[in-house]
């Protein structure tokens, strides 16, 4: 779900198995990314991965680096993530959005090729776009609490709203 001149494209891993069973993205009931996006102030209310368009009107979209859907990230391999860098900067330079937000670290290293990334903004621009790597909002990436998720998704949302 994308359009033209966002504010912030999301860009999850790849579709878990809920997710590709259901069309809607972070669809599984353990995932924080919906909790994570209106705790940090993104969202007015928490919203339902079924109500993903939703976040049109707030200058949100989403996408995935990988589009495979799988039970757990780990099973992509490197190629298909390095692929999927190439692809999702293509869509990023042909949509535009002020910032993308790769949801995951070790992803955002193999799909960009910067082994030395750590959460947050990162050096890379994409035309326009800058660039920051959030923690992966899975379940089972457990030492991320969903206060520190929450965290660090309004560290992105602070420094969007600085953007303008």
């Amino acid at each position: 779900m994308i359009a033209d001149g966002l504010r912030v494209l999301f860009c999850g891993i790849n579709p878990g198995l809920m997710s590709a069973a259901t069309g809607h993205h972070f669809a599984r009931p353990g995932n924080r990314f919906w909790p994570a996006l209106h705790a940090s102030g993104f969202t007015g209310r928490l919203l339902k991965p079924s109500e993903e368009r939703e976040l049109l009107p707030y200058g949100l979209g989403i996408t995935n680096v990988a589009a495979r859907a799988s039970a757990r990230a780990d099973e992509l391999s490197r190629e298909e993530m390095v692929a999927g860098g190439r692809l999702l900067v293509e869509k990023v330079r042909r949509h535009r959005p002020r910032w993308l937000a790769v949801l995951g670290i070790t992803a955002y290293r193999v799909a960009f090729d910067d082994r030395r990334a750590v959460v947050g903004p990162q050096e890379l621009r994409i035309g326009e776009t800058r660039v920051w790597a959030l923690p992966n909002p899975s379940g089972l990436n457990a030492h991320w609490t969903a206060r520190t998720l929450a965290e660090e998704f309004a560290r992105l949302r602070e420094a969007a709203d600085a953007q303008g």
